[in-house]
């Protein structure tokens, strides 16, 4: 593990891990100080609703500024998964001032759910609107939501 401040000689230089410290700090939102939907990358975690009602499952991400081609929704063996891949690639060019600028994006998130055995894998639909991803997952005739049961702190 590395040091924040190291010592050469008389004065104090900072290390690589300083360095992606303060970087992490100035690159954040300023007004977002809750550290949530951070991954280690420094990458956004989109949010996510979960509902339930006597007939479906409901799930909302939040994920704007994207399109449904850029969303995969999959479930196997009860387990749904929520996925996105993107790209994207910028060139800047000025012959008059000689420079090319290139700067490219990569964006990319997973999210699983482990779904209960009484919904219908063959009845789940998945709408994007407004920057919110809904899938709904239909339970099978005649499944009920399990009663509440309230269980005593010792």
């Amino acid at each position: 593990m590395e040091t924040l401040v190291k010592k050469d000689g008389l004065f104090p230089s900072v290390s690589k891990a300083a360095n992606t410290l303060f970087d992490d700090f100035f690159s954040r939102d300023i007004f977002d100080w809750t550290d949530r939907n951070y991954s280690a990358l420094g990458t956004s975690l989109p949010s996510v609703n979960l509902k339930e009602t006597d007939t479906k499952l409901v799930i909302e991400l939040a994920a704007p500024g994207m399109k449904k081609e850029d969303f995969k929704v999959e479930i196997d063996n009860n387990l749904l998964a929520i996925s996105s891949e993107k790209r994207e690639e910028k060139e800047e060019k000025n012959k008059k001032e000689d420079y090319v600028r290139k700067e490219f994006n990569y964006q990319s998130f997973y999210r699983s759910f482990t779904l209960p055995d009484y919904v219908d894998e063959n009845k789940i639909e998945a709408i994007y609107k407004d920057g919110i991803l809904h899938v709904t997952v239909s339970k099978k005739e005649g499944a009920k939501k399990k009663a509440l049961k309230n269980i005593p702190i010792k």
